[in-house]
């Protein structure tokens, strides 16, 4: 039996997240040259995160998608779109998806400022952003608040997080679900650095 190389494992890792071999970055190469033990480290972490018991792998990938439109990371955004995909989500689902996290940008900025400012004006005024995709969402209410709590931790907005947590143990959502897909998003960001 042959013994999984550094180089191996860098490419097992782009492959769990549906991305070529040749796609290796020169930060990733630069990991995969030493022993470095975080690269095993991450390639657990990330088919872990995105096997987890919660979620089904449709699921997964659309966070992933997420993940990927919110860190600007194009090509690791057309993986987890084909993924999707071959896992059963339409075109509608893929474009709700993007649309929820360009929404999340814009709600994380506002409602952030209003919580660092936490002032009565600030905090009183309507906000005057139009969410009417979140009345009726195409991937369902409790998927969206999902996605959006996903979305709302990486960028750091404490006042969204809480609210999409609450909105989501109120559909019904366990915590563990909550838990294992923001540790998704998380995973998958560390590895964005490294792409």
């Amino acid at each position: 039996m042959f013994a999984t190389t550094n180089q191996d494992t860098a490419v097992q890792l782009l492959e769990a997240v549906g991305l070529a071999a040749d796609q290796i970055s020169g930060k990733l190469q630069s990991l995969a040259n030493v022993d470095a033990r975080y690269l095993k480290d991450l390639k657990i972490n990330v088919s872990n995160s995105l096997a987890a018991g919660t979620l089904t792998k449709k699921e997964a990938y659309m966070i992933g998608l997420a993940v990927a439109v919110n860190e600007k990371h194009t090509d690791l955004q057309a993986s987890f779109e084909k993924l999707a995909v071959q896992e059963g989500a339409t075109d509608k689902e893929i474009a709700e998806v993007i649309s929820c996290t360009s929404l999340m940008s814009a709600n994380n900025v506002f409602y952030r400022f209003r919580h660092f400012v936490n002032k009565e004006f600030y905090t009183t005024t309507p906000a005057g952003i139009r969410m009417s995709i979140m009345a009726n969402p195409v991937l369902g209410k409790e998927f969206f608040e999902l996605l959006s709590l996903v979305v709302s931790a990486l960028n750091g907005c404490e006042m969204c997080v809480t609210s999409h947590e609450e909105a989501l143990l109120k559909h019904g959502t366990d915590q563990q679900r909550v838990l294992e897909s923001v540790r998704l998003g998380a995973v998958l960001r560390s590895l964005i650095v490294l792409l």
